[in-house]
């Protein structure tokens, strides 16, 4: 994508071999995307016959002053690039025309004939870039917009340090700003972070003084640097991040040292985390709000993912605790049951004189079911249904016979509902063929 380089190459090619030459001939394309805010006609007329007077540049905008206005002014955008027939202007990346292609370009979208013969022809393969026909195109935007030009209008430290502390953005996100400092893109701004070792998410008024100072000056040596080569990539230093931006992660390696790729200011972002710490008040708090957020929705999960294995420790071991509590109160409910039954035999004991009568009634009744059920009963699975109900009666039964508290009985009662179920039904078989007259005689109380 062309930067202040890229673009300041194609402006002084524009210098060294169109000043003073006339426009003779002009084809604009019909492509309103591009040609804005002007029809093509109406654009031709207003460059043919003009005389070429300087080819002026703030930013990543171009625009060749006339003899007269309007002025012709380039935005670059993702793919624009200026040709000149039989002159070599810089072919960067996306943007590159070969020279045995068709001329003019099935991309060209302004192509100017100087009297000279000179041919010159500005190029766009992705349409992102705008053409316009401006009066003053310093008055107007996009160029009225721009922040101070990085090459031309270079910040003092005072003035840099003094405009970074008002800004608590993304320090990279903040040299993308045009508006801010024009002419910095995504590739300059990864460079000079890295020569300078500042993160790219440090807050812009986190940064000392000090830091802000040689931030500043690895910005003026990178362009000067990029633009001195004509923007010839293959000319730049190799201990640069930017020969290696562009390799796959976990194979890109600047100096040795590992480069890692994330996304700051909207823009993937080369940085060496070894060199670059974000450091700062406001990154750690920007830091903590991250971990809450990702605690909290961790939280907040079904504990399902690899890679919340502490969560998942935490919920197994929650499970486990709730699992071992549900069997403590199903027994401590079961206990609960065997003292209310106590409680409630002991209240019967107590009221036995005064409802003999009923009692004997009850008991009489249980042991005709008793045997109506001994009849009935032909199979384990039976006897196995009616185990409670037959322990029931045996209960009743002994402590008629006894006489004896009926706290005993409740403890044998526990006692058996402890036991296996295989004992449960050799007792109850053998209980079932003892004779019901035992069981029936009156306790001594009752009589």
């Amino acid at each position: 994508m062309p930067e202040l380089p890229e673009v300041e190459a194609a402006r002084r090619a524009i210098e060294d071999n169109c000043i003073g030459k006339k426009i003779v001939k002009a084809i604009i394309a019909d492509d309103s995307k591009v040609i804005d805010g002007v029809s093509p006609v109406d654009f031709k007329v207003s460059l043919e016959g003009k005389t070429i007077v300087a080819a002026n540049r703030k930013g990543k905008n171009i625009w060749i002053e006339l003899d007269s206005p309007p002025f012709p002014t380039f935005q670059f955008g993702m793919a624009g690039a200026i040709y000149i027939k039989g002159v070599a202007v810089t072919k960067y990346k996306r943007s590159a025309v070969k020279d045995d292609d068709e001329w003019p370009s099935k991309y060209s979208k302004v192509f100017l004939e100087l009297d000279d013969g000179l041919e010159l022809s500005f190029t766009d393969k992705r349409r992102f870039a705008r053409v316009r026909s401006l009066e003053d195109p310093v008055s107007v935007p996009p160029i009225s917009e721009l922040g101070p030009d990085a090459l031309l209008e270079p910040m003092t430290v005072d003035e840099f340090y003094k405009a970074l502390s008002k800004k608590k953005i993304g320090i990279k996100a903040l040299l993308l700003d045009q508006s801010f400092i024009s002419g910095i893109g995504n590739w300059i701004a990864d460079e000079v972070l890295y020569q300078a070792r500042i993160h790219p998410m440090q807050s812009a008024s986190s940064i000392s003084k000090e830091d802000c100072a040689t931030l500043l000056k690895c910005i003026n040596e990178v362009i000067k640097k990029a633009v001195e080569v004509g923007a010839d990539s293959s000319q730049y230093p190799t201990n640069w991040i930017f020969h290696s931006r562009e390799k796959k992660p976990g194979k890109a390696f600047v100096d040795g040292k590992k480069i890692e790729f994330i996304t700051a200011g909207g823009r993937t972002s080369a940085f060496v985390p070894e060199l670059q710490k974000n450091t700062g008040a406001e990154s750690a708090k920007a830091a903590g709000k991250r971990q809450q957020v990702k605690v909290q929705k961790i939280k907040h999960n079904d504990s399902d993912s690899q890679d919340e294995e502490p969560e998942i420790e935490e919920t197994a071991a929650g499970k486990s605790k709730v699992k071992q509590r549900g069997t403590n109160t199903k027994r401590a409910s079961t206990n609960k049951k065997s003292k209310e039954s106590n409680s409630d035999d002991e209240n019967d004991s107590d009221e036995a004189p005064k409802k003999s009568g009923k009692a004997k009634q009850n008991k009489s009744s249980k042991g005709k079911g008793g045997d109506q059920k001994k009849k009935t009963r032909g199979t384990n699975t039976a006897a196995k249904r009616k185990l409670e109900e037959s322990d029931d009666d045996e209960d009743t039964a002994d402590n008629d016979a006894s006489g004896d508290d009926n706290d005993d009985s409740e403890q044998d009662k526990d006692h058996k509902l402890s036991s296996k179920t295989q004992s449960k039904w050799k007792k109850t078989t053998k209980q079932m063929a003892e004779p019901r007259q035992t069981r029936n005689k009156p306790s001594k109380k009752q009589k």
